[in-house]
């Protein structure tokens, strides 16, 4: 039995109703990013959407952790970044707009995002998959030991979901 996105809830943190009940999270840039000097970012940080590269040095692909949602066809995500060797990297580039990338084999990373509501999650160990041309890869953690291992694979009930959704607005 399939059950529909909530609709909304009442923040335990802030108290306020929040008519919807957002399912993604992202970062905008990848953890080391935030190392390096604001004045300094301009000449040393290449960022496009997906793509960064710091120093020419450090490789990063942004890419999305899913949790499914027990009885419901919902995925909650979250939109994190993650590094890349050289070579990976390139190759990233290589197939980007290769409809054939699909069959890419998973990449080795280390998780560059820091995610409210877990442990911390820097540098977590990551296999990168590669989708179709359009979307992101998805990550998939690989660091047993970690709680998002266990959610990543079994999934979360919705009332985890409110409470990764309040840790995200309120981190």
């Amino acid at each position: 039995m399939a059950t529909d996105v909530p609709d909304g809830f009442v923040c335990s943190r802030c108290g306020e109703f929040h008519a919807e009940l957002p399912m993604c999270f992202g970062a905008e840039f990848p953890d080391y990013y935030f190392s390096i000097p604001i004045n300094e970012r301009a000449r040393r940080v290449e960022i496009a959407e997906s793509l960064c590269v710091i120093d020419e040095e450090h490789f990063f692909v942004r890419g999305r952790i899913e949790l499914p949602v027990l009885n419901s066809e919902e995925i909650f995500c979250w939109n994190v970044w993650t590094t890349l060797s050289k070579d990976n990297f390139i190759q990233t580039n290589t197939v980007w707009n290769d409809p054939e990338r699909v069959n890419e084999p998973a990449y080795f990373g280390w998780l560059q995002t820091s995610l409210p509501g877990y442990p911390e999650t820097l540098n977590l160990k990551t296999a990168v998959h590669t989708q179709a041309v359009g979307l992101i890869p998805r990550v998939e953690i690989m660091d047993e030991n970690h709680p998002l291992v266990l959610e990543q694979k079994q999934g979360i009930g919705w009332p985890r979901v409110v409470e990764l959704v309040e840790a995200a607005l309120h981190s």
